[in-house]
Formats: structure tokens, C-alpha cells, sequence
């Protein structure tokens, strides 16, 4: 075998996944269709992800965290309301502090250009195989082995394959993997806002008629925006330019920051919900977005691709240790018992949140503002809202309390 895991993707979930199964001594190679120094690249792009504090403590774990905390904006309070463009960002229904639980921020804020080449530093320091670019154009299950067939004729073997290849996973796709998935005629605009006031580590998510609006603190006086709009609508400020883009954003965007200038490019992605129907198959798993790709409302969609990598690899590792095949059906079967549910439940809230907020409905807004005025009120609602979005709920593999596999 060329290595007990094959794995395709390599974004940050395959990255990440082959550093948490070399913690327990297991050897991936990771098959990568994008150059290194792309991946590598650290000029700044105004991307950024909501890392909770369980991704935190795995990250931690994996020694990885070192090179990330420097450059990390910690989240100290989120607030949450209901609004409509021209309202700005008050008053807020509910405000989650930090300091109603023991265990600290919710979270952290990182960009792109910070965590990916920390990943792939940690990789270069354990050695781990890293072949890119390479295209993966065809796999084959055999009965002792799975085979990645590359574009240039080549084959990669190994006891178990992982798409970590996104939401388009070909690897799903050629093991007859159905997905089930529909779009919200819905894109985010995602950009780098840079503001005279400071936010002082506070995230906030405003529910507008259109989508949802998530200001997102990044270090120093900037923050990260998630802006959703219908699909029609979101390419024509798309179009604007830069100038214009900001005389959109403002009205939704609010004072309370002062003056907003970018920090950087623009990005917009179209929203849709994409669930594979099985995590699993002969010598095969899903982890990431190639299981799941859920609405971007609640921030979570990179933390439930660290949930998979987690699961799946203490799942594995302690397979090995028992003297187990780790292809067998019945050792992945395990992961998909673990994550199914929780990567299903999540999706049906955002999903459903999403179609209660997304509107203007009179009647849905004095209900929806009465049910966050109640989470507001209530102190075990506001803490267990708190503790879900620390990603601090359910059962959580070792490598997400911040201990070794």
C-alpha cells in the first residue's frame, strides 16, 4: 500500500485529516488538485472562518494552533435580531455573553491565509505525503484495497478512501453516492470591512427579508461580512462597483461602527443545501463538504467538517490499535453512526430557520422577534444556544475536548 488512507481533497479538511490520523500513527496521502504554493499563499483575501472553541481545542491538539493564534480574533459576544435595510444593526433581541460559561470565547475568528498554511506547515513537519497538483479521474474498490487512478495513468492504494473533495465530490459521484440537495435562490456576498469604530471581539447576525447578515470580528479595527441576498439581487451589487457595493451595505450595515470602507476583494457564492445520503461506502468515506453542505446562517459549516474529521479519525486510529481492517464495513460504519444524525439535524435548523427569517411576513416577524426575545430572557435557552455555537454539545471525539487519540 502507498498508505492506509487515500485522501482526495486537499482544502482544509483533507489537510487536517491526515495530520489527525497521523497523531495516532495511521498514514494518509493526501491527493491534492490545486499547486501547493496556491494553497500556501498568505496575501490577504478578506476570507475567514468562525472557528469554535472545539475546533479551537482540536487544532490545539494537532499542534497547528501555534501558528494560528497570533493572528486569530478571538469572539467574546454574539448578538442576534431581526431587521430590515435602513434599520442598521439595532436594537438587538438577544445578546450571548461569553461570560455566562466557564469555558471562555465562543470561538475565533481566522482567516484563510492563516490557517491554510499552517496546515500544510504541520504536514511538511511530520512528512506526511502531499502530492500536488494531481487529478484523481477514476477509483477502484477492491477487496483488500481502495485505488485512486490519476490523470496521468498513475494508481495511489491504500486500505480506505476519503473524498474530502467538496460539495461536487467526484469521489461520492463514482461510488454511486446520491445526494439529496436543493438551492435557496439565495448567494452570499463575502468581503473584509474595515470600520473607525472597534468591535471588541463581538460577532453579529442580522436576520434581514432577503438573508441573513453576519458581521464577523477580525484583528484590528476590520470585521468579515456575510452578506446573503436573493440570487438576482446579489448579482447586480456584485456588479457594482466598489463605491456603489458600499452604498448597498450601509443602509443593512448600520452605524454602529462608524465609517465601513473594504479591506480587501469581494466574493459571492450561491447557497443550496447538499446532503450525500450515505457517509459511507465499500472502503469509502465522506467527510466535510463532500457529506454535507449546509446554509451559511449559523456559521458552521467548516466546524461540522472538523466534527467528521475528528470522528473519523479516532474512529480509524482505534481500529487500528484492535488489529482491525480499517476499510471493513463495519469499522465506517461507526462513523457514520456518530455524525449522520448531527450533520442531519443541523441541517434541517439551518434550513428551517433560514425560511422562518428570510422574509418580510408581518405575522412570522412578531413571531420569530417573540421567540428571540424569550431565548433572551431565558438562561438555560441562552447558555445551551451558547455552548451549541461553541461547538461544546453531543459527543465529542477526543481530538474536540483538546485531547490526544
Amino acid at each position: 500500500m502507498d498508505a492506509d488512507v487515500i485522501i482526495v481533497g486537499g482544502g482544509l479538511n483533507g489537510p487536517l485529516l491526515s495530520l489527525a490520523l497521523a497523531s495516532g500513527g495511521v498514514r494518509a496521502v493526501v491527493l491534492d488538485a490545486l499547486p501547493v504554493a496556491t494553497r500556501a499563499a498568505t496575501g490577504f483575501d478578506g476570507r475567514a472562518y468562525a472557528l469554535a472553541l472545539a475546533s479551537r481545542r482540536m487544532l490545539e491538539a494537532l499542534e497547528v494552533w501555534p501558528a494560528v493564534a497570533g493572528e486569530a480574533q478571538p469572539i467574546f459576544d454574539i448578538r442576534v435580531g431581526d431587521g430590515r435595510p435602513g434599520e442598521g444593526a439595532h436594537p438587538w433581541h438577544v445578546h450571548f455573553d461569553h461570560r455566562e460559561i466557564e469555558e471562555g470565547p465562543f470561538g475565533h475568528m481566522v482567516e484563510d491565509r492563516v490557517l491554510r498554511p499552517a496546515l500544510l506547515a504541520r504536514m511538511e513537519a511530520l512528512g506526511i505525503a502531499h502530492h500536488a497538483p494531481v487529478r484523481v479521474v477514476d477509483q477502484r474498490i477492491e477487496a483488500s484495497r481502495a485505488v485512486a487512478i490519476l490523470e496521468d495513468g498513475m494508481e495511489v492504494t491504500g486500505r480506505v478512501l476519503i473524498g474530502c473533495d467538496g460539495r461536487d465530490s467526484a469521489v461520492a459521484a463514482r461510488a454511486g453516492i446520491p445526494r439529496t440537495k436543493w438551492g435557496y435562490d439565495q448567494t452570499s456576498l463575502v468581503a473584509a470591512i474595515a470600520h473607525a469604530r472597534p468591535h471588541e471581539g463581538t460577532a453579529h447576525q442580522l436576520f434581514m427579508p432577503s438573508g441573513p447578515l453576519a458581521i464577523l470580528p477580525l484583528p484590528g479595527n476590520r470585521s468579515s461580512i456575510v452578506w446573503t441576498e436573493a440570487t438576482a439581487r446579489a448579482a447586480e451589487i456584485d456588479g457594482l462597483d466598489d463605491a456603489a457595493y458600499l452604498a448597498e451595505l450601509r443602509p443593512r450595515f448600520g452605524s454602529f461602527l462608524g465609517e465601513i470602507a473594504l479591506a480587501g476583494p469581494r466574493f459571492s457564492y450561491p447557497l443550496g443545501l447538499s446532503l450525500a445520503q450515505r457517509f459511507t461506502g465499500p472502503r469509502l468515506a465522506l467527510a466535510g463538504d463532500a457529506a454535507h453542505g449546509i446554509h451559511n446562517l449559523a456559521g458552521q459549516g467548516l466546524n461540522l467538517g472538523f466534527r467528521d474529521i475528528a470522528a473519523l479519525a479516532e474512529v480509524l486510529i482505534d481500529a487500528r490499535r484492535r488489529g482491525e481492517d480499517i476499510g471493513q464495513a463495519d469499522v465506517l460504519a461507526r462513523y457514520q453512526r456518530w455524525r449522520r444524525f448531527d450533520t442531519t439535524l443541523l441541517a434541517v435548523a439551518t434550513d428551517t430557520i433560514n425560511r422562518v427569517f428570510s422574509n418580510d411576513n408581518p405575522l412570522l416577524r412578531i413571531a420569530r422577534d417573540a421567540a428571540l426575545g424569550l431565548v433572551g430572557a431565558s438562561d438555560g435557552a441562552r447558555r445551551g444556544f451558547m455552548r451549541e455555537a461553541a461547538g461544546l454539545t453531543g459527543t465529542l471525539p477526543r481530538l474536540l475536548q483538546g485531547r490526544a487519540i
